[in-house]
């Protein structure tokens, strides 16, 4: 009978030390208190004791090392795809327009000043009417178009102009003064005598049916 119980001694010594060197995590349980502490090794005296997770075996650690990396070498592969999927999402978008920017206020312009000034200086200046004087007028307003209106409206304007159709003005010849001939007097031929076809005791009558007193 000793020797029986020595025996269950001995096995259940071994199988605590088993459960104690396998168990990674135990929970220990205070009866008097009820304190809930985890250990690695054995609870304290009284305290009731529940192995949350067991010892691995080098085989299990390194099964799960290599699920690990496994997993990490996916979710790798899952950012690399979604990384790779967003940069061509980027180049299949099209472009954001370009932000507008405010036109300038060309009419406002110290340039659109200067240019009216010259119009008026050139308008004012030299003889009115003459070739020089319409040239200087037209290169001068062209200016203030450019200037107030802005190159783009200036285009615009430069090909309505190309559209229109050339007036040219009729040329006036001015002939020198001549002198004005004199004209002759009509020559006025004598008058006719009348011809008397017929006469009576009063009056006489010609051959164009006159009368005349006798």
């Amino acid at each position: 009978m000793h020797k029986l119980f020595c025996t269950l001694t001995a096995a259940g010594s071994l199988a605590l030390a088993a459960t104690v060197v396998q168990a990674q995590v135990v929970r220990c349980t205070d009866p008097a208190t009820g304190k809930v502490t985890y250990t690695d090794g054995a609870c304290q005296s009284g305290a009731s004791a529940r192995e949350v997770e067991a010892r691995k075996s080098p085989a299990d650690i390194q099964r799960e090392r290599a699920e690990a990396e496994q997993a990490l070498e996916r979710k790798q592969q899952r950012l690399q795809a979604e990384a790779a999927a967003q940069a061509q999402a980027a180049r299949n978008a099209p472009a954001p327009a370009p932000t507008a920017q405010p036109r300038p206020d060309y009419a406002r312009s110290p340039e659109c000043a200067r240019s009216r000034r010259n119009l008026d200086t050139a308008i004012s200046a030299g003889d009115a009417g003459t070739y020089e004087q319409n040239q200087r007028v037209e290169a001068a307003q062209r200016q203030v178009d450019l200037d107030c209106l802005g190159p783009a409206a200036y285009a615009e304007l430069e090909k309505t102009r190309a559209m229109r159709p050339v007036v040219v003005p009729p040329t006036t010849i001015v002939l020198p003064p001549r002198h004005p001939r004199p004209v002759p007097p009509p020559v006025v031929a004598p008058p006719t005598p009348p011809k008397f076809t017929q006469c009576n005791v009063f009056r006489c009558y010609d051959s164009q049916g006159n009368s005349h007193p006798r």
